[in-house]
């Protein structure tokens, strides 16, 4: 702590970070109204698993509707959102409130983040139908702000990659960019006629299809929750760009094919079943069938390579595809987290495929597409950016 914090404050701080447990060793500390709720909502929360003497239970929640609702207003009027998040993501842990979640009134309680989303989701088929409406309206929300922080970077990314490959140095009248074409010929400016005289035409590209195809592959077991609301928000604004033609697919045991679903990425999330085992060779063998132009297909498989099906052809498989021109990446992760938890062996076997193997976070992802769609080094791209790769073994 800075020196600049007084003693009362200090100790102030303390107290609300050990609780009630801490009164003897820090003094006749009294704490005012708005600590003293502060102090509550931390108990319930932290103090849960901890018993007096006596036996008797110091925090916890209860099982009442009320108290929950009464607590997540608390917090909420105690604790700036970042806290409240952090919060509400341990009461669903340490607590089980899982219940909150399939009743209307908690959840117009609850803040809305990514690892709410992730709990609704993984609740999906047990949601009650009197809590769908108000579980999608939370959903919205999330899906409505990561697309507001996160489109306009994936579609400036995307386009400018690929700009280059749309110009045409040979256009017809109506197809010049005159923007391009004067910069292209400032060198050329006629001081008589006080004009650019453009003997380079640069014009818009007469694109009659995608220039790029991209595959998403998203693993949708537990573990990988918060990576599919993410890639799921990331398909979507990809899908809604002429420049690629994007595929959207989830997989557990099985495999479905979300792509219709991408005009909505709401309905895409509902549309997914998080929680079930893991087959990602079958999934590689679906996309394959999706590959129409090896050498302009980015493909992106985001899972944590656990595989729960044959793991030897899986290896086979994701050789196959990027021995028939595909460029490939596997994301351990797509998501805020740390360092995540992935089978370090597969994540060496592709690796040593030439496959960039390793975890991204969502303000990287718009970069990562476009040095893929460049087809520039990813693992040198991934170093720059401090990102650490998996390495082939041995």
């Amino acid at each position: 702590m800075s020196d600049s914090i007084s003693n009362d404050e200090r100790l102030r701080r303390w107290r609300l970070v050990l609780g009630e447990s801490a009164n003897e060793q820090l003094g006749d500390l009294v704490l005012g109204d708005a600590d003293a709720a502060m102090d509550r909502a931390l108990q319930a929360l932290y103090d849960a698993d901890r018993k007096s003497a006596s036996g008797d239970r110091k925090g916890g929640l209860g099982a009442s509707a009320p108290n929950v609702a009464r607590w997540l207003g608390d917090i909420r009027t105690y604790f700036p959102s970042s806290v409240v998040h952090v919060m509400q993501k341990d009461a669903l842990e340490r607590l089980g409130l899982q219940q909150m979640l399939l009743e209307p009134e908690m959840l117009r309680e609850v803040e809305p983040d990514v690892h709410l989303v992730a709990n609704l989701l993984s609740l999906n088929r047990v949601i009650p139908e009197r809590t769908r409406e108000t579980a999608r309206a939370v959903v919205r929300k999330v899906v409505d702000d990561l697309q507001k922080r996160l489109a306009e970077p994936v579609r400036r990314a995307v386009t400018g990659s690929l700009s280059r490959a749309t110009r045409n140095r040979r256009p017809r009248l109506a197809e010049i960019d005159w923007h391009r074409t004067i910069r292209a010929n400032l060198h050329h400016y006629d001081p008589a006629s006080r004009t650019v005289v453009p003997e380079v035409l640069v014009g818009h590209g007469r694109r009659r299809s995608s220039l790029r195809d991209v595959v998403l592959c998203v693993d949708q077991s537990g573990s990988m929750a918060t990576s599919v609301v993410y890639s799921s928000v990331f398909g979507a604004v990809l899908a809604s760009m002429r420049a690629v033609t994007t595929r959207m697919v989830v997989f557990d045991t099985a495999v479905v094919d979300l792509t219709d679903e991408l005009h909505d990425p709401v309905d895409l999330l509902f549309g997914t079943q998080l929680g079930g085992g893991t087959d990602i060779n079958r999934a590689l063998g679906y996309c394959q069938t999706l590959v129409t132009r090896p050498a302009q297909t980015v493909f992106v498989l985001v899972t944590d390579l656990y595989e729960g099906g044959n793991a030897d052809e899986m290896i086979r498989r994701a050789a196959a595809i990027v021995g028939s021109g595909v460029r490939m990446v596997c994301l351990l992760a797509l998501s805020d987290a740390g360092a995540p938890v992935y089978d370090a062996r597969n994540a060496a076997r592709l690796a040593a495929l030439g496959i960039p193997t390793f975890a991204c976070t969502p303000d990287l992802f718009p970069e990562l597409m476009a040095a893929a769609l460049q087809k520039r080094d990813l693992g040198a791209w991934a170093a720059k950016a401090g990102i650490a790769v998996a390495r082939a073994e041995g």
